[in-house]
This record gives structure tokens, sequence and C-alpha cells, in this order.
């Protein structure tokens, strides 16, 4: 493996409140991580250092497959509606084909199964949601899915430093 072992991935839909809590969680990771913020969802997520590679989807899709399998780890980052008992969370999740209950059409441990059939490695991953309030057609997040966002994003940053450091190939 080579920097970044570590991949971060946000889905949703921004357009629909938030469901796109994700986008909102990663633009803060990047800013916390000394990139630059972006504006848009179309702007690149950039964490400088190789700390790790950032990535913004509106559903889960079979191709992420292929890129998962290079990571040594990954966080998926989406909103909950309800179904989980806390408002924010990060758990573990492995590979498993399972159906998604609502509209995203992979689940993250469907998505590490396919990893692990098709390519033969699935990394080690996590889950980290916070509970969404409104999902109506506005980009603004609801006010308690925005008071989340700051602390979704503390948890990802303390599961990212728990890592030990990636050193680029080529330096001792």
């Amino acid at each position: 493996m080579t920097c970044a072992e570590t991949l971060i991935v946000g889905y949703g839909n921004v357009d629909r409140m938030d469901d796109g809590l994700a986008w909102h969680v990663l633009a803060a990771l990047v800013v916390a991580l000394g990139g630059p913020a972006p504006a848009t969802p179309d702007d690149p997520l950039l964490i400088p250092g190789g700390r790790a590679d950032c990535r913004f989807m509106l559903q889960l899709t079979p191709e992420l497959a292929e890129d998962l399998a290079r990571y040594r780890r990954v966080c998926f980052v989406d909103a909950h509606t309800g179904d989980l008992p806390a408002a924010t969370q990060l758990a573990a999740v492995t590979p498993s084909f399972t159906a998604s209950p609502f509209t995203h059409h992979l689940t993250p441990a469907t998505c590490l199964a396919l990893a692990q059939a098709l390519y033969g490695h699935a990394p080690e991953a996590v889950v980290a949601s916070a509970r969404g309030e409104a999902f109506g057609f506005d980009q603004a997040l609801s006010p308690a899915a925005a008071a989340r966002v700051p602390l979704l994003t503390r948890a990802i940053l303390a599961w990212l430093n728990a890592a030990p450091a990636c050193v680029p190939p080529g330096v001792n």
C-alpha cells in the first residue's frame, strides 16, 4: 500500500436537506486537516499531506469496489433516519451482502463484500452517521443536523488519528 491508505467516502443528495449531511462533514474534515474549503459538492476535497483521500458521491455504486480494494481503511459517511438510537455514531462494518431499506442502492457492507469477492481485499471499515431530521427539497441542513456536523467530524478525526502515520515509499 502507498499513501493514502485511508479513503473517506461520503454519500447522499445535497438537494434533499439532511440527506446531504455527508458533504458538509467532508468539507469540515478537509478544513480541519488544513485543506482548502470546498464551496460546492463539485469542488475537489483535498486533504494535504496524504492523510486520506476523500470522495463525495450521490450513492454507493458497484464500481466503488475496485477503489475500495486499494485501501487499507475506509470510512463511509452518511445521514441516518432515526433507525439508530444515537444521534451520531461511528461503527465498524464488515463485508456482507445486505439490502438497503432506503434510497441508497448499495450498503457499505455490500460494497465491501464486492471488493472482497472481486478483488480479494476489503479494507477495514467504519460507518460514520448522524441522524437527519428533514429531507425536503433544499440544500440547507436542518438546525439539528447542522449541529451534528462538528460532532461527527470530531469522531472521524479521532478515528483517522488513531491509525499509524502513513510513510510514503522511499522515505525513512
